[in-house]
């Protein structure tokens, strides 16, 4: 089984990867695990500000932070991973991914905003329950 994880370097995706390791690994020793970081663009007045490789630079470090957490921990498990990085939306990055990957299983960290901020400020988590082909497990 393939999984894709979303993680974003925040406690909310550590938890995540955390109850991939604990449950996943005893079911499913052959697991196949790619972690997956959507960067949100800058705005173009940023980009113009900065330069192309300033822009670059901040991303792959941004995608960087964000990873960091979730390799070392399955790296710890015994576990190789595959990273996919890319700019944009963060739903749209991994929705994507999935599809490139094949990935038969999207694990994600929620939140837990509640539907009022939800419908106000968008959630990835939401996006992507709409819009996946393939079940997804959502970690609160």
């Amino acid at each position: 089984m393939k999984l894709l994880i979303a993680a974003d370097g925040s406690e909310h995706s550590r938890r995540a990867v955390s109850y991939v390791i604990a449950h996943w690994l005893a079911l499913d020793p052959q697991l196949s695990v790619v972690l997956c970081h959507g960067d949100p663009p800058l705005t173009p007045h940023v980009v113009n500000a900065l330069g192309r490789a300033e822009v670059e630079r901040y991303h792959a470090d941004n995608a960087a932070d964000a990873l960091r957490d979730a390799q070392a921990a399955f790296a710890a498990a015994g576990i190789a991973v595959e990273s996919h990085t890319s700019v944009g939306d963060p739903a749209d990055v991994i929705l994507q991914a999935q599809v490139a990957t094949q990935a038969d299983l999207l694990v994600m960290g929620s939140h837990g905003r509640g539907a009022w901020r939800n419908l106000l400020l968008g959630s990835v988590v939401t996006k992507v329950l709409a819009h996946s082909t393939v079940p997804v497990l959502v970690v609160r």
